[in-house]
């Protein structure tokens, strides 16, 4: 589905396996920890998530068979949520359509007044009624993300669908709206301290290590889809392309290749072969910008260069000490240089060519990125460059990174 910018994202998806990877929106800028044993399940415990239902029409389209966990609204209830969905309401546009904030009492779920007692802000989608691609993600994001509740996932309060084709989403609010914001924004606000990432990057694990645990494949991580909440808690957003994983033995599922550029797996990129494993692979694109505060994909960097990928891997693939040479500089070098060289050691195993040799969320990723938010004993980052050990922090992988995949069509 399409992102939001204040409160929901940025970049858009990339089109079909036919055509290049292309980034199409222009955004307008603007709850505890869960248990790591639950996040931990094996697939083989509760069942997967109902699919996306569709019944075809007389017309030929398809209708909605939301969970009835989810609250129904009406037009009339968001009409009077967010001001007839007024300027003053607006928050941004993305592939789906418009987004806008509204108020709604925490009880009833019914309209409110901003500022009355009770009263929450909520997230509004409205999706374009000419998208019938945004109608089934529109679907798929209802039928996920009403069946799957987890503290590192958004939580959908409800949705909206009448006779008038008007198809919304109602989201609980994230007030500090995207990691991808807070990353690449050059603004009045400070750089997220190192301490904030390494927890972001733990709640996104936790995140993708329950969907997996579902046998749910996200399919489109990007910073843009990691939500922020006030004190800076991660969750996982825009559900509009995830689908089932593989079952009866089978190592993937084929299917047409969306997503977007830079984050995108190069096995399925180049045939359409989904796992699990391209999660880890996303995944590993965005430890790489947490760690260098550099985008996914920018054309400014040249065309050898313009994958984040393709840039940060002669720097990584050496030494561990020469890690320093892409971390954001705007940390000031405050941060623990053990940490960081653990953290590349993990995107670097993450970003593996062969998916087969990427770790598991579950059993790898999270518990490597849960031992970072112990105290450490760096006492300084000068002091800590002196002492570290040369050893490759690809030295556990056995296969080469691709690095050619950025001109790969499936």
């Amino acid at each position: 589905m399409g992102n939001l910018c204040v409160c929901m994202g940025g970049s858009a998806k990339c089109a079909s396996a036919s055509t290049p990877f292309q980034s199409k929106v222009n955004p307008r800028s603007s709850t505890s920890n869960s248990n790591s044993k639950a996040s931990r399940r094996s697939s083989s415990g509760p069942e997967k998530p109902p699919q996306p239902a569709e019944a075809p029409t007389a017309a030929g389209e398809a209708q909605a068979v939301p969970p009835a966990s989810l609250k129904s609204f009406s037009m009339a209830d968001l009409r009077a949520a967010t001001k007839n969905f007024g300027s003053t309401s607006y928050l941004g546009e993305g592939g789906f359509g418009c987004v806008y904030k509204g108020w709604i009492d925490e009880t009833t779920l019914a309209p409110a007044r901003p500022g009355a007692t009770n009263a929450m802000m909520v997230a509004i989608k409205k999706l374009k009624k000419e998208s019938f691609q945004g109608h089934r993600e529109w679907l798929t994001e209802v039928t996920y993300l009403g069946d799957l509740h987890h503290e590192n996932l958004v939580k959908l309060v409800g949705y909206c669908s009448d006779s008038d084709s008007n198809k919304l989403l109602v989201y609980e609010y994230m007030p500090r709206g995207s990691l991808e914001n807070h990353l690449f924004r050059r603004g009045s606000q400070p750089p997220l301290p190192w301490s904030t990432r390494v927890s972001v990057a733990v709640d996104v694990a936790r995140g993708l290590a329950f969907l997996h645990s579902r046998d749910v494949i996200f399919r489109d991580l990007k910073s843009s889809n990691v939500l922020l909440g006030p004190d800076h808690r991660a969750k996982l957003s825009d559900f509009g392309l995830a689908r089932a994983g593989p079952t009866g033995g089978k190592t993937h599922v084929s299917t047409r290749v969306v997503g977007t550029r830079g984050y995108a797996a190069p096995e399925y990129v180049a045939t359409g072969h989904l796992s699990a494993k391209s999660d880890v692979y996303g995944f590993g694109v965005v430890l790489l910008e947490l760690m260098t505060g550099r985008r996914a994909l920018d054309e400014a960097r040249g065309v050898a260069s313009e994958l984040l990928v393709d840039w940060a891997m002669p720097m990584l693939q050496g030494e561990r000490r020469k890690v320093i040479r892409v971390m954001d500089t705007r940390l000031g070098g405050q941060y623990p240089k053990r940490q960081a060289q653990d953290m590349a050691a993990l995107a670097l195993r993450c970003l593996q060519n062969d998916p087969k040799t990427r770790p598991s969320m579950a059993d790898d990723v999270l518990p490597s990125l849960e031992l970072l938010l112990q105290p450490t004993t760096a006492k300084s980052t000068s002091s800590s460059s002196t002492t570290t050990s040369s050893r490759s922090p690809a030295a556990s992988a056995t296969t080469p990174v691709h690095r050619g995949h950025r001109r790969q069509k499936a």
